[in-house]
């Protein structure tokens, strides 16, 4: 028999809201650093603004940041799979228009960890995003690589959100 629990209002209680935090208007102050994988701790600021959209009643929403000083948009899907109980990220930007390989993962006291395989400058590595800090006005996510399969992180994006009125 399917598990009903994510399905119409009863949903409300489940996993699938996760992200309804993240509805609506932010400003994000950006931090990233400037070289990967060479022990540097240069890091540049940049602003953005983001908006956020509900889809499938919960199960999914999308973003769209905007980087004005830095001539580009980017946006996220992100899907609850009902079946195995965890989100898949999904990012593409408008330098590209190519949509990422995704990143999966699940909430747990009130922290959400997302990891998946990506490549970068040609060599394979993982990646982990972090949602952490939220309330109802705010939220921080965090980016970090692991080129020797996770046995080691260095974290090079980190955005904090401020809901706009």
């Amino acid at each position: 028999m399917p598990d009903r629990r994510c399905q119409g209002r009863a949903a409300m209680i489940t996993p699938v809201n996760d992200f309804d935090f993240f509805l609506g208007n932010w400003n994000v102050v950006n931090r990233r650093l400037t070289k990967l994988f060479v022990g540097s701790d240069e890091w540049y600021s940049f602003p953005g603004t983001s908006t956020c959209h509900q889809v499938f009643g919960g199960g999914g929403n999308f973003d769209e940041i905007d980087f004005p000083t830095l001539g580009f948009r980017g946006c996220t899907l992100r899907l609850f799979d009902v079946e195995r109980r965890e989100w898949s990220l999904y990012w593409a930007d408008s330098r590209t228009g190519v949509l990422g390989a995704p990143v999966a993962g699940t909430f747990a006291g009130g922290r959400g960890d997302f990891y998946g395989d990506d490549v970068l400058d040609g060599r394979p590595i993982r990646a982990h995003y972090i949602w952490s800090d939220i309330t109802p006005d705010s939220a921080r996510w965090e980016q970090e690589f692991s080129a020797d399969g996770g046995q080691t992180w260095e974290s090079n994006w980190v955005m904090e959100f401020t809901r706009r009125p």
